[in-house]
């Protein structure tokens, strides 16, 4: 989610309680303020009543409640001296001009007692009110507005005032997206007055110099050090290579440099294999074209057959489709070279391997000699899942390595007792 979005979300909900609790206070200091202009209306009214009962005594006889809404009643002596003037919300049935007949009606009462002529008198004096649902339902109504006018006016605000006081974030953002460390020659720069995104700018080409600095010296160490070692590695190699083929050598003799040999190639290996993990992760410009997968898996196939052959392994290869990709056809080669590779080493005697071809996916499948592997740590550097082997552990890291170069996605599934690695392009 974007920032602004983000930033309205929380002032969405933070406005909503805001809203929801100003209306709960409202309401009811509306209510009490209501209630309080009626209740001075009813002590006026009172007063009016007790005046005119003692010029017109007939008032004294109203029992009940019509259009001058009161009503009086004689009271004993100690009852009405102890009587204090009570203001309460009660309900009496009116009817209105649109009225069938009499409804219940919400009203405010002020019960009070009087004497007159030495007489003790109870006054019941009632006004409408105004309905509380009626008042809660017009409240809701109106803050339901207000809370759209206010959302409103924020995403008119934030779309608007805050979008371009962001907008040289985005613009920095933008450019740093686009930066490649060894490749692109101009640092990131927007032109603000925004002290904040000045500093941010300044710390990021302070960072982005240090990182181009610390990759350009990586890069010359990994490829100078590569270089160095190959001249020495092809020295010991030939010379060993001479060794070997002298006759008049010792046969345990010849054994001992035998091995020393074969660790030289494996030196040899280790070092191209690093060297090209070094290209791949410094993301070095290749030869990217359209190849076809099929043609580089039966070339390979053919190569690795006397192999294939000599441990008694079935190949099976079935496709469904051609694979067309854009990428450098060396790495495809190396990808699908070391997972036939891993397919035949880590097999039985007269196992099988499974290659399948679609439209989208490689999948190569051979027997398991020793169960699952680990998914978690299969792709890792120098990581066997055969610690006598002699590989150096750098084959599936390579092969992930380039994977994600290109943004293809590789998995390691374990089916009918079956290695599975499948490349979806």
């Amino acid at each position: 989610m974007k920032l602004l979005n983000q930033s309205l979300k929380y002032l969405s909900f933070s406005i909503l309680l805001i809203v929801a609790l100003w209306a709960c206070i409202f309401y009811i200091d509306m209510l009490n303020e209501i209630k309080g202009s009626i209740d001075e209306g009813l002590e006026n009214y009172k007063r009016l009543i007790i005046k005119n009962a003692e010029e017109d005594p007939s008032l004294l006889t109203k029992k009940y409640f019509d259009e001058s809404f009161f009503t009086i009643k004689k009271l004993p002596k100690r009852e009405a001296l102890s009587r204090r003037d009570i203001y309460q919300d009660t309900i009496i049935y009116m009817q209105d001009a649109d009225d069938e007949a009499p409804e219940p009606e919400p009203v405010r009462m002020l019960t009070t007692a009087f004497v007159n002529n030495g007489q003790f008198y109870e006054l019941k004096v009632a006004n409408s009110m105004v309905e509380e649902d009626d008042l809660i339902a017009e409240l809701f109504l109106d803050t339901i507005w207000l809370y759209a006018i206010l959302i409103a006016g924020i995403i008119l605000i934030n779309n608007i005032v805050l979008k371009r006081l962001w907008d040289p974030f985005y613009k920095l953002l933008a450019q740093l997206k686009e930066f490649k460390l060894g490749r692109s020659r101009s640092l990131p720069h927007v032109n603000t007055k925004t002290r904040e995104f000045n500093d941010l700018e300044i710390a990021l080409k302070e960072l982005l110099v240090q990182g181009n600095e610390t990759f350009e010296q990586q890069k010359a160490f990994i490829g100078n050090a590569s270089h160095e070692l190959q001249t020495p590695l092809a020295i010991a190699s030939n010379k060993l290579e001479l060794m070997i083929e002298n006759h008049q050598l010792d046969k345990s003799l010849a054994n001992d440099i035998t091995h020393v040999y074969d660790i030289i190639q494996r030196l040899v290996r280790l070092n191209k294999s690093l060297l090209l993990l070094s290209k791949i992760d410094n993301k070095e410009i290749f030869d990217n074209r359209e190849i076809l997968i099929n043609t580089i898996v039966f070339n390979l196939v053919e190569e690795f057959r006397p192999l294939v052959q000599f441990k008694n392994i079935k190949l099976e290869i079935k496709e469904k489709s051609n694979l067309n990709v854009v990428m450098d056809a060396a790495l495809a080669n190396i990808v699908i070279s070391n997972l036939l590779k891993n397919a035949i080493i880590h097999n039985t005697e007269e196992g099988l391997i499974k290659v399948r071809l679609k439209k989208r996916t490689l999948s190569i499948y051979n027997t398991a000699t020793h169960g699952p592997l680990a998914n978690e740590t299969i792709f890792n550097r120098f990581e066997k899942s055969n610690k006598e082997g002699g590989g150096s552990g750098l084959g599936l890291a390579i092969v992930k390595a380039i994977t994600n170069l290109y943004d293809f996605r590789i998995r390691y599934l374990y089916v009918d007792g079956m290695h599975c690695f499948k490349i979806h392009f």
